[in-house]
């Protein structure tokens, strides 16, 4: 049999991948065949078998994956000059942007990770990976003096993952849910402890200021 070309090889993979994901957001993990996957991806069982030799080996090649995705990301969000600006561009392209079949597939593996060790420790390995990558990224804008965080950023990186699962969740079991309305008050609660400094903090401290205050104190305000 020749060898491929290491671009053919990829592209392969990640057709199965593809498939791998399709199948088991439409039909579950367990009701998923490894012959499902090779219909949708079209391929054969020989060649499927090629490059992954279950289910639990496409579960880890799917997690492989959005981790490179995530971690070339968070790079882009670490280096942005808006930080709160950048989150929400990241909140809104995965609880808006991607497809909602990709968070059904985020609860289904959550789900099976309950009962399936092999899956729950890939599952677990990934939250790991992008809590701990959320504290890197707010303990270099810490150092940095560009946040002045109200708590400890290992804790700022739980809430957002917290909030990322809730976002994701509303998404995957509820098709009317309104991300677009509901990210912008998120992005203000988390500027609330995540304390972005300079102008573009200031500004978002004061807003939020306002929103607080009450009728009789915002009057008082437009007068001066």
């Amino acid at each position: 049999m020749p060898r491929l070309k290491p671009e053919t090889h990829r592209a392969r993979r990640e057709n199965i991948l593809d498939a791998a994901e399709h199948c088991f957001a439409r039909s579950g993990f367990h009701r998923t065949t490894m012959q499902d996957i090779c219909r949708q991806a079209g391929i054969s069982a020989g060649a499927l078998y090629v490059y992954f030799n279950s289910k639990e080996a496409l579960i880890a090649g799917l997690c492989e994956r959005d981790r490179a995705k995530l971690a070339l990301e968070l790079t882009e969000l670490a280096e942005s000059p808006d930080l709160m600006a950048a989150l929400a561009r990241l909140g809104e392209h995965y609880a808006i942007d991607q497809p909602r079949e990709k968070r059904v597939l985020f609860v289904e593996m959550g789900a099976e990770s309950t009962r399936n060790d092999e899956v729950g420790e890939i599952f677990r390995s990934v939250d790991r990976f992008c809590i701990n990558s959320f504290a890197q990224v707010f303990e270099r804008a810490r150092a940095a003096g560009r946040i002045a965080p109200a708590v400890d950023t290992n804790v700022i990186a739980q809430v957002i993952a917290l909030i990322g699962d809730g976002l994701f969740w509303r998404r995957a079991v509820d098709p009317d849910f309104d991300a677009k309305a509901v990210l912008p008050v998120l992005i203000e609660l988390i500027a609330g402890f995540v304390n972005p400094t300079g102008d573009t903090g200031a500004e978002r401290t004061v807003t939020t200021k306002r929103r607080k205050a009450t009728p009789e104190k915002r009057a008082e305000t437009t007068k001066v």
